[in-house]
């Protein structure tokens, strides 16, 4: 018998790609999902086998896709992220936007808190990373002048390690940039991939960086030595990566499944489809659009706190729910 990850269900309420996923740090009953209907949902978890989760909450106030979004670690906020531009937080007890952070002149991409929650970070296509305190003040713009990236920011990330406090960003021109967020100055450019990056995430830790995109290689650096230390072949397009919490795992969003890889074996341990076929005839049933090839792929991925259940989001706006299970 070994453990295995199965299909527990699936949340239906976003009527586009679901974009991001953020899971609670308290492994509470709950999460909350971005989309490119221009909506956040916060998300009651009843784990029923119908529907895994309720829609208890829909913020509404972008005026365009919402790329990102992140949880305060006390679960009572959440960042947002919009190709309209903007970054805003949430309440999430009232669903009020309650601040709203003005500076980037294109889409935002992607968004982080920091681990005291006292920080944000933005990433966005016009090639800037954005330091910003709680109440929208922007404290430092890293441009695409100088040290920044050369082209759109496609993620951002803190690093767990308060120690050697660091962003973590990912972009369209190759390359990982390493910064101290002290001064957001450049410690490390990780080079090594042969196309644009879609994500990057950064290992429980703070040790261990992954960073993939159009290439479909994983690679794996070490944060402290800006080192390269292996890659991973995904054979298709990443769209999100992360680590599990609790197992030395990592796992992919690819184009053509979702692929998780035990990093200490660096063997493939799930390699996790929906029968993508039967799910595009079902939405083309109800849609009513007779249209067959609609194709269906995982886009955004996090683990519950306790690392148990993953839940994935994808292009036909429905969130899967895998769970650890035995087989």
């Amino acid at each position: 018998m070994a453990d295995g990850l199965v299909l527990k269900g699936t949340m239906c309420a976003h009527t586009d790609m679901v974009t991001a996923i953020a899971t609670p740090v308290d492994n509470s009953d709950m999460i909350v999902t971005s989309s490119r209907d221009k909506s956040i949902i916060l998300w009651k978890l009843n784990k029923d086998e119908k529907s895994y989760g309720v829609a208890q909450r829909r913020l509404t106030g972008h005026s365009h896709f919402v790329e990102d979004v992140v949880l305060s670690s006390d679960g009572q906020f959440a960042l947002s992220g919009s190709w309209d531009g903007e970054l805003r937080l949430w309440d999430l007890a009232t669903g009020a936007s309650t601040r709203r952070f003005v500076g980037h002149t294109k889409d935002v991409l992607s968004v982080a808190f920091s681990t005291d929650n006292r920080q944000i970070v933005s990433a966005s296509r016009d090639g800037a990373i954005k330091l910003w305190n709680t109440l929208g003040e922007c404290k430092y713009t890293i441009s695409d002048q100088g040290e920044g990236h050369k082209q759109w920011v496609s993620c951002v990330r803190f690093s767990p390690n308060t120690l050697v406090p660091t962003i973590v960003s990912a972009s369209w021109d190759h390359t990982v940039k390493v910064w101290n967020l002290a001064n957001c100055k450049l410690r490390n450019t990780l080079a090594g991939h042969s196309g644009y990056l879609n994500t990057v995430a950064v290992s429980p830790d703070g040790s261990l960086c992954a960073s993939g995109g159009k290439d479909g290689g994983i690679l794996l650096w070490d944060l402290a030595e800006g080192k390269k230390l292996y890659c991973l072949e995904a054979g298709s397009i990443i769209h999100s990566l992360c680590f599990s919490p609790n197992r030395y795992w990592l796992c992919a969003a690819t184009e053509n499944s979702i692929r998780i890889w035990d990093l200490e074996s660096k063997s493939v341990v799930e390699d996790l489809k929906v029968d993508l076929k039967a799910e595009a005839e079902k939405s083309d049933v109800s849609a009513g659009t007779g249209n067959k090839t609609k194709v269906i792929y995982c886009t955004s991925l996090n683990w519950s706190a306790d690392g148990n259940t993953l839940f994935s989001g994808y292009t036909d706006g429905v969130i899967r729910v895998w769970g650890i299970g035995r087989y």
